[in-house]
C-alpha cells in the first residue's frame, strides 16, 4: 500500500522534542524527512532516562527515537557560509522546511520565510517556537513547562483548590501536542500550494497550542475575564463527574454530568439513605454537602479494589474510568488493539516497541519506517543526491561544515 505522503520531501532544523515530533509522524506517514543537526547533536539525543533493561540495550535512546524514528540525519555548521549552502541546497528540493528557530536565529541562518522561499518559491515553510514570531514576547525562548503548561494557566487550573501545589508535566506533552498541530498546519499549507503552485508559510507556538486545548474554559473567561474556580475533589460541582480511591489505592474517575447519575451511583455504591437525605435532594444541595459525600464515596469504594469496581461499574453502566499508571498502560489490551506501542528493529538493539502516532488509515501504509538515525548518519548520501562530488564533500568535511557518522 501507497503511504499518504510517500512523494513529500521534508527538511527539519530543529532540536528537542517539538517540532521533531511533527516531523515524526510526517514519517510515519511516509514522507522523507532529512533532520539537519548541529555538528554536536541535537541536544535532546542522549536525555533518556536509562531503561530498566538488560545491559546491551538499556542505554538505547528510546526517548530521542520516538521523535526521530524513519528520518536521515546530516550534521551541519549553520554557522558556516558552505554549511548554509548545503542547507539550502537541500531546501531546493524539498516541499516543506520545518524549524523551532526563533526569528533572529532564523534570520542569521538565511532561514526565514523570504530566503527560504527565494530558494524554493513552491515550498511550504513552517515555524514552531515557544510564543510565537509576532508580539513583544516573540523573543523569549519556551518549553513546555513554561510557555505550554505554566504561561497559559493550565498548571493553575489543575491545582488542587486554589492553595493546591502547582502541578508537573511529564516530558513532552506540550511538546507533543503541539506537534500535531503544527503537522495540521502543514498539511493544510501543502494543499494550498499544490492548488497555487506558491510559497506558504505557516506557524504554530506552545502558548497558542496550550491556550486552543483549553478552549472550553477560555470561552467564556475570554469574555468575563473571571479567575478560574480551582476545585479540589470536596469542593466540585457533581460527585459523579470527580475522582475517587479504591480499596487497592488505585484510583477511578467518573463522568456523569446528568442529574439521573446520581440515583444510579448511590444504587451501585449502596448508599440508598442519600436518596432519602433531603440535603442531597437536587444538585445545589449536593454541592452544598460535597465534602460529606466525596468521604462517603471514599468509605464505599474502599470495599473493593479499582479492577473488582470496574467489573461493577460496567455491568450497571457507570461511565467511569480506571486512573492507569503508565506501565499499565503499556500492557492494556486496548492499547494493543489500537497499536499504540507497535515494534521496531534497530541494528544495535534488535526489536523494541515505541510509540504510535495517534492517528490510523484503513487502506494506507501508515507507521514507523525504522528507528532514529546517528548523528551524520546520511551526510554524504544526501550531498551525493543533491549533486555533489565525493571531493567537495571531503572539503566540506575537513573544513568542519558537515559532518558524516562514517567518519568518526
Amino acid at each position: 500500500m501507497a503511504a499518504p505522503l510517500d512523494d513529500v520531501r521534508v527538511i527539519e532544523v530543529d532540536s528537542w522534542m517539538a517540532t521533531p515530533s511533527a516531523g515524526a509522524i510526517l514519517a510515519d506517514l511516509g514522507a522523507d524527512v532529512i533532520k539537519v543537526e548541529p555538528l554536536e547533536g541535537d541536544p535532546a539525543r542522549g536525555f533518556s532516562r536509562p531503561a530498566k533493561l538488560p545491559p546491551e540495550i538499556k542505554d538505547y535512546d528510546f526517548q530521542f527515537d520516538v521523535d526521530n524514528r524513519g528520518k536521515r540525519s546530516i550534521a551541519v555548521d549553520l554557522d558556516s557560509a558552505p554549511g548554509r549552502e548545503v542547507v539550502h541546497r537541500l531546501i531546493a528540493g524539498a516541499d516543506v522546511f520545518m524549524c523551532n528557530l526563533l526569528v533572529h536565529r532564523q534570520e542569521r541562518f538565511g532561514l526565514d520565510p523570504a530566503t527560504v522561499t527565494a530558494v524554493n518559491p513552491r515550498i511550504v515553510h513552517a515555524t514552531l517556537t515557544g510564543y510565537g514570531t509576532t508580539g513583544p514576547e516573540a523573543w523569549r525562548p519556551g518549553y513546555d513547562v513554561t510557555a505550554f503548561f505554566g504561561r497559559s494557566g493550565i498548571y493553575d487550573a489543575m491545582r488542587e483548590g486554589p492553595n493546591g501545589t502547582v502541578p508537573m508535566a511529564r516530558p513532552a506533552q506540550g511538546d507533543h501536542t503541539t506537534g500535531l498541530a503544527l503537522v495540521g498546519a502543514v498539511l493544510a499549507a501543502l494543499r494550498m500550494a499544490e492548488r497555487t503552485g506558491e510559497a506558504q508559510a505557516v506557524e504554530t507556538s506552545l502558548y497558542e497550542t496550550a491556550v486552543w486545548t483549553q478552549a472550553s474554559d477560555y470561552a467564556i473567561t475570554a469574555m468575563d475575564k473571571a479567575p478560574l474556580r480551582q476545585r479540589a475533589r470536596e469542593n466540585m460541582i457533581i460527585p459523579t463527574a470527580n475522582r475517587y480511591p479504591c480499596g487497592d489505592g488505585k484510583w477511578v474517575v467518573f463522568n456523569m454530568p446528568q442529574d439521573s447519575a446520581w440515583p444510579l451511583l448511590c444504587r451501585v455504591i449502596e448508599r440508598l439513605d442519600w436518596l432519602q437525605d433531603e440535603r442531597f435532594a437536587d444538585i445545589r444541595g449536593r454541592f452544598a454537602h460535597m465534602g460529606e459525600i466525596v468521604a462517603g464515596i471514599d468509605e464505599a469504594l474502599a470495599h473493593r479494589t479499582r479492577d473488582e469496581w470496574g467489573e461493577i461499574f460496567d455491568a450497571e453502566g457507570i461511565i467511569w474510568g480506571p486512573v492507569l499508571g503508565l506501565h499499565e498502560v503499556a500492557d492494556d489490551p486496548q492499547a494493543e488493539a489500537l497499536g499504540l506501542f507497535p515494534t521496531l528493529d534497530s541494528p544495535d538493539i534488535g526489536e523494541y516497541r515505541s510509540v504510535g502516532i495517534p492517528m490510523r488509515f484503513a487502506t494506507a501504509d501508515v507507521g514507523p519506517r525504522g528507528p532514529s538515525p546517528k548523528l551524520g548518519d546520511h551526510t554524504r548520501e544526501l550531498l551525493t543526491a543533491a549533486g555533489m562530488s565525493d571531493e567537495a564533500i571531503d572539503r566540506l568535511i575537513a573544513e568542519g561544515a558537515v559532518h558524516e557518522s562514517s567518519a568518526e
